[in-house]
């Protein structure tokens, strides 16, 4: 998909992953809306030749007002990132106490769900536009991570919520191909940003020292750079890509 002039929502959008991805598909002539819980950062970082609007993901009225309202403004949906993400640590039992079964909720409601309501009401945004010349109708792309297959202790919310963002990938492109819709997911490793920051030197040391080339957290364009170029790529659609500097 040519990137010039198409309509891009982008979630989580005021810092880290989703910050980079705006940042990059409005350079590349995108009209980018950012979605994010906070309101006043987004709008404040995406400044004023980007639109920035306050919606909680995992509440589906919200992600519905919100994409109606890109409808009414820009006239069409055609691409969707999801960077929204929450990690929730907690170890299954800490302290004789049980992992709260709110904050589990919390992170799925967020991580999972939240991404099925953006897909879902994007999806259907892009049924109604126009195909281009090789039947394409729009792009999703959602971010999984590297700890839906290899969690770290007291990730068990937040692996179960990517290894399910990396589930759901194949049955739903298979559900919108008929559309003209593709469906990607993104895998990152460990990246520069808020998660990362909060994460113990101890922890981030041990990941960098099973990577390859280079050994360093990756950046936030880096991810972004690769969004873009799953949009640009017809021919890419139903798999999750790693980006993660070859770690195991």
């Amino acid at each position: 998909m040519n990137l010039n002039d198409k309509v891009a929502i982008v979630t989580g959008a005021a810092s880290g992953l989703g910050l980079a991805t705006c940042k990059t598909l409005h350079a590349a002539g995108a009209k980018v809306v950012g979605f994010d819980l906070d309101g006043a950062k987004v709008a404040e970082v995406l400044g004023p030749d980007m639109t920035g609007l306050a919606v909680d993901v995992a509440d589906e009225r919200s992600v519905m007002a919100a994409v109606q309202r890109v409808r009414d403004v820009h006239g069409a949906v055609h691409i969707a990132v999801n960077c929204a993400g929450i990690l929730g640590p907690c170890k299954t039992i800490s302290k004789s106490e049980l992992f709260p079964a709110e904050l589990w909720n919390r992170v799925l409601g967020v991580n999972l769900t939240g991404t099925f309501n953006v897909v879902r009401h994007a999806a259907l945004a892009m049924t109604a536009n126009s195909p281009d010349a090789s039947g394409e109708r729009g792009v999703i792309i959602n971010t999984a991570s590297g700890a839906a297959k290899a969690g770290q202790m007291g990730q068990a919310a937040y692996s179960a919520s990517k290894a399910g963002v990396v589930g759901m990938t194949l049955p739903i492109a298979r559900d919108l191909a008929e559309h003209g819709i593709r469906v990607m997911a993104i895998s990152p490793g460990l990246f520069e940003s808020g998660m990362s920051a909060d994460m113990p030197a101890k922890v981030s040391d041990g990941l960098i020292d099973k990577m390859l080339f280079p050994r360093r957290m990756g950046k936030a364009e880096e991810f972004a750079g690769l969004v873009r170029h799953v949009i640009e790529n017809a021919y890419l659609n139903a798999q999750t890509l790693d980006i993660d500097c070859g770690t195991r």
